[in-house]
């Protein structure tokens, strides 16, 4: 048997969180498995599915590194196979034409719910060989359920769960317009794509019963179902579009790696034992659907940032440098045109003290680009009253020949002993004057990456504003 999972994201909005997980836990199964992943978009809800919804899910897989083996596979592109399989399911018996007006459905689950009773389908059509003599319109297409004994699920992350059948009721799969319902397509496309394993989320379990009886109604066993827990957000609250239920392409927009939010991802309900980060291979390797957790989990973002920094902090630079520069796109900076320093070099002077890639870039934007003023605070306090040492420092930086952090650092040394200051008093109007304001990598990195035109260029223009100040507090 080749094992083989599938994603099966309805398009009617973003890839979100909860979503990407199971999609990570869909591929990381497989792919430990040396089997097949397959991308399944179920859009036979024609109103709600959108062009722009499927290009999201597409988006945010390819971003996470989610690669699939077959697909995309479209519902909307099997309608003929589903009439074929629904036609010799009437053939068999296993289905039934169901003419009950939707009048008549409205009264008896109002007539159940009075009673207290669970509302279900009463089967008045379903042993019926000819329409009855009040039916108007086309027929609904039922499931005939098995009305005896119980249908047990051996849910791997549940455990057994028992459904009495009596409770079940006749669903519809194909409604009187003839398009197919939600139950049952994913019925015929995990058997005709030989689905082994269904991991999904734990609102579906109830499904699962339905499900499997369809599948051995057509003589095909049911898959080995996983319902993994919901995500809650930090309050221990179910996910909404208010509170965490974010698009996965919301955290790249955030700044975070697809390393990071994937190595996240993973530890939502999952563990390894008290292991925390998780390279890819080491996922695969350990990734199995018995340690996935009973129980919910709870978004932590410091863990996120924690992981994200780490990553960033660890993976090559190259690889960083290329969401960087997505970053700084988005600031209309481009660091392969623009005058700038190598983004790489950035990355590495940068990583000790960014938690995300937004604030890495904003971090690194006076490196492309002179900062159009002064942080106010920072100037009052590091560049008011500092002409001497920048002056000292335009002619301590002027007459160096090798531009390199060590020779750059031994120049502004010197100029804090000349001046008898602490090394502090000398970098930081130093820092204020190239970046703009109080934070940079360390001052001779940061002098060296910009280079000796610019540097000594906003040096200058320090001391100028420095002198017009001490001019006019005279």
């Amino acid at each position: 048997m080749t094992v083989t999972t599938r994603f099966a994201p309805s398009p009617t909005g973003y890839l979100h969180i909860g979503g990407a997980r199971t999609a990570l836990f869909c591929w990381l199964y497989a792919r430990r498995h040396g089997g097949r992943f397959v991308l399944r978009i179920e859009d036979t809800d024609l109103e709600r599915s959108t062009p722009e919804a499927i290009n999201a899910i597409l988006e945010g897989m390819s971003w996470l590194g989610l690669d699939y083996d077959e697909g995309p596979l479209y519902q909307t592109h099997r309608f003929d196979r589903y009439r074929e399989v629904i036609d010799r399911m009437l053939e068999e018996g296993t289905a039934y034409r169901c003419y009950c007006s939707r009048e008549r459905l409205d009264a008896l689950r109002a007539d159940q719910q009075a009673r207290k009773e669970k509302p279900r389908y009463d089967g008045r059509c379903r042993d019926l060989t000819e329409p009855p003599a009040d039916a108007e319109g086309e027929p609904v297409i039922r499931f005939r359920q098995p009305r005896a004994g119980h249908t047990v699920v051996d849910d791997q992350v549940k455990g057994k769960v028992v459904f009495d059948n009596a409770e079940l009721d006749d669903l519809i799969i194909a409604r009187a317009d003839g398009s197919p319902t939600y139950n049952f397509v994913v019925v015929v496309d995990d058997m005709d794509m030989d689905i082994t394993h269904v991991i999904r989320g734990d609102d579906h379990l109830n499904n699962s019963a339905r499900q499997g009886n369809i599948l051995r109604a057509l003589g095909v066993e049911p898959p080995v179902y996983a319902h993994v827990p919901m995500i809650l957000d930090e309050s221990g609250k179910k996910l909404s579009k208010r509170a965490g239920a974010a698009s996965v392409m919301e955290y790249r927009d955030a700044g975070y790696l697809p390393e990071a939010v994937i190595n996240y991802l993973v530890r939502l309900g999952w563990a390894h034992g008290d292991q925390e980060v998780f390279g890819l291979d080491e996922m695969i390797e350990y990734f199995d659907i018995a340690d996935i957790n009973h129980s919910a989990s709870s978004l932590n973002p410091s863990k996120l940032d924690w992981l994200n920094q780490h990553y960033m902090k660890t993976l090559p630079p190259a690889h960083v440098a290329r969401h960087l520069a997505w970053h700084l796109g988005a600031m209309d900076i481009d660091p392969g045109a623009d005058d700038g320093p190598d983004i790489e070099r950035v990355v590495q002077a940068q990583a000790e003290r960014s938690k995300t890639l937004v604030e890495m870039a904003e971090n690194s934007r006076f490196f492309y680009r002179e900062p159009e003023g002064y942080d106010e605070k920072s100037a009052r306090k590091h560049l008011k009253g500092s002409d001497t040492v920048l002056a000292a420092l335009v002619d301590a930086l002027s007459a160096l020949q090798d531009w390199h952090a060590e020779a750059i650092h031994q120049a502004v040394s010197g100029v804090a002993e000349e001046q008898e200051l602490k090394m502090g008093k000398v970098a930081q109007p130093l820092r204020v004057a190239v970046s703009g304001g109080p934070v940079s990598p360390p001052i001779d990195i940061t002098l060296e990456l910009l280079g000796r035109e610019t540097a000594l260029s906003r040096i200058g223009k320090a001391l100028e504003w420095a002198m017009r100040q001490a001019q006019s507090n005279a």
